[in-house]
């Protein structure tokens, strides 16, 4: 079961890069109506402290991107983080 898992979650890392590989491949040629995208999060409340956090990727005609977060507070104060990139394009 936990091979499943793993390789579950494997794909599930790589089909977004794979699909934003795409992008770039074909710049400069016709992408059509193409746009995918994925994102994920989860939000955390209990006697520890409170939190969320959460990535996202996609690719179209434009561009891609991709960006992850987090937030954290507990008694002790509040932390977090933030990073993002992307790369942009004109097809014309």
């Amino acid at each position: 079961m936990r091979v499943i898992t793993r390789t579950a979650a494997a794909l599930a890392l790589a089909v977004p890069a794979l699909i934003g590989l795409c992008g770039p491949a074909a710049a400069d040629g016709d992408l059509g109506g193409l746009d995918a995208s994925w994102g994920t999060g989860q939000f955390v409340a209990n006697e520890s402290g409170t939190g969320m956090g959460g990535t996202q990727s996609s690719v179209s005609p434009d561009g891609v991107s991709h960006t992850d977060f987090f937030v954290w507070s507990d008694d002790t104060g509040v932390a977090g983080a933030f990073s993002g990139g992307g790369a942009s394009w004109s097809n014309g």
